[in-house]
C-alpha cells in the first residue's frame, strides 16, 4: 500500500494494514532478490578441509592395514568421515544458495543448517561409534605390537594438512571475532555453521591424533598390546563429545536462534534515539542464514505524524539497522504501530 505524502488516509485502507515487510525505494525486498551466494570464506574452508582430510584418509588406512594398529584405524575412519561430512555442508550450501521461492520466500539458507546437523550425526554415528565398536573388539583380541615407525610418519603428515584446515577455518572465524572474545566465544556466537563445524572437526582431528600417537607410543613403552585399542575408545569418546557440541549448535540456529542480546539491545537503543518513535515494544530476530536475519518491530510512531512522515522514518530506520548489521535483510514493522500513526493523521 502506498504512502502519497500530503493525501489523507483513507479508513478503509486502515483495515487492510496488517505485518508488513519494509524497504526504501532503492532497495527491494529479498524475495524479488537473488538470493546471496553462499560465503566464499566458508567454500574456501570447506575445501580445504576436503582435500586434507581425503589424502589423510588413504595414507592412514594404508598403515592400519600394515601395522594392525586399531588407534590409527579409527583415525582413518574419522578422515574418511570428515571428507563425506564436507560434501555434505557443499550440498547445504549449494541448496543455500538458491533463489526465493513461492514454497520458501524466505529463501533456504536453513538448508546449511540442517546440513551441518546431518554432519553431526554422522561424526556421533559413523565416526565416534565406529572407533569406539572397533576398539572394544580390539581389546577382546588385541593384534601383536609391529614396527610403529610408518604409524608415525603418517601421524606426523596428518598433523600438518589438519593443522592447516584448521588454521584456514580459524582465520576465517578470527575474522568476525569481536574485541576482547575469545576464539570458542567466537565460534558460539558465529551463524556460519560451514566454518564452525570445520573447525570443530579439525579440533577434534588434531587431538585425536595425539591421542592415537600417544597410545601407540605408550603401547610400544609398556610393551602393552591393550594401549592402543584403549586409545581408539579415547578418539570415540572425542568425536561423540564434537558431535555433541555440533548438533547443540546447529539444532539452536535450525530452530530459529537470534542475534543475540547484546545485538539486540543495540537495536532497541537504535529505534529508541529516532525522532519518531513514541515507545519501543519488543523487537524479535530470528537467524534464516548465515548473513540473513528477519527483524520485526513493535514501535509505536508519535502521534500526529503525517503519512508521509511515517513512510520517511520506515526509510530512515531501515538504512541505520542496515548500517548497524548488514545482516538484517528484512524489517517487518507490527501493524499495531502503523494503525496509531494512521488513526492520529486522519482529519
Amino acid at each position: 500500500m502506498p504512502l502519497r505524502p500530503g493525501v489523507p488516509f483513507d479508513k478503509r485502507e486502515i483495515a487492510r494494514l496488517d505485518l508488513k515487510p519494509t524497504s526504501s525505494p532503492d532497495k527491494p525486498n529479498m524475495t524479488e532478490q537473488d538470493a546471496a551466494p553462499a560465503a566464499p570464506d566458508s567454500r574456501k574452508v570447506i575445501y580445504a578441509a576436503i582435500v586434507a582430510n581425503l589424502g589423510i584418509a588413504a595414507a592412514k588406512f594404508t598403515v592400519a592395514a600394515v601395522t594392525g594398529s586399531a588407534a590409527m584405524l579409527a583415525e582413518g575412519i574419522h578422515s574418511a568421515v570428515d571428507t563425506g561430512n564436507e560434501l555434505l555442508l557443499l550440498v547445504g550450501e549449494k541448496i543455500a544458495a538458491r533463489k526465493p521461492d513461492a514454497r520458501h520466500p524466505f529463501g533456504y539458507g536453513k538448508a546449511v543448517y540442517f546440513w551441518a546437523l546431518i554432519v553431526a550425526l554422522s561424526v556421533f554415528s559413523l565416526g565416534g561409534g565406529l572407533s569406539i565398536v572397533h576398539g572394544i573388539h580390539s581389546l577382546r583380541a588385541p593384534e601383536p605390537l609391529g614396527d610403529p615407525f610408518w604409524n608415525y610418519v603418517v601421524l606426523g603428515v596428518a598433523f600438518l594438512f589438519e593443522g592447516y584446515s584448521w588454521n584456514v577455518s580459524r582465520r576465517a572465524l578470527n575474522g568476525k571475532r569481536k574485541p576482547g572474545a575469545s576464539l570458542w566465544q567466537t565460534v558460539r556466537a558465529s551463524k556460519d555453521a560451514s566454518t564452525f563445524t570445520v573447525f570443530i572437526e579439525d579440533s577434534a582431528a588434531l587431538l585425536g591424533i595425539v591421542v592415537a600417537a600417544s597410545g601407540i607410543w605408550l603401547g610400544h613403552l609398556f610393551d602393552n598390546p591393550y594401549i592402543d585399542p584403549a586409545a581408539s575408545i579415547a578418539i570415540g569418546l572425542l568425536l561423540v563429545g564434537a558431535a555433541f557440541t555440533l548438533a547443540r549448535e546447529t539444532g539452536a540456529l535450525l530452530l530459529g536462534e537470534s542475534v543475540g542480546v547484546e545485538q539486540t539491545g543495540k537495536l532497541k537503543d537504535l529505534f529508541r534515539a529516532d525522532p519518531a518513535i513514541e515507545t519501543v515494544g519488543q523487537l524479535m530476530t530470528m537467524q534464516l542464514g548465515p548473513d540473513d536475519v528477519l527483524l520485526t518491530a513493535a514501535v509505536r510512531f508519535k502521534r500526529g505524524m503525517r503519512i508521509d512522515e511515517v513512510d520517511l522514518a520506515i526509510a530512515r530506520l531501515e538504512r541505520a539497522v542496515e548500517e548497524l548489521d548488514p545482516a538484517i535483510t528484512r524489517v517487518y514493522f507490527e501493524a499495531a504501530a502503523l494503525r496509531s500513526a494512521c488513526r492520529s493523521a486522519i482529519p
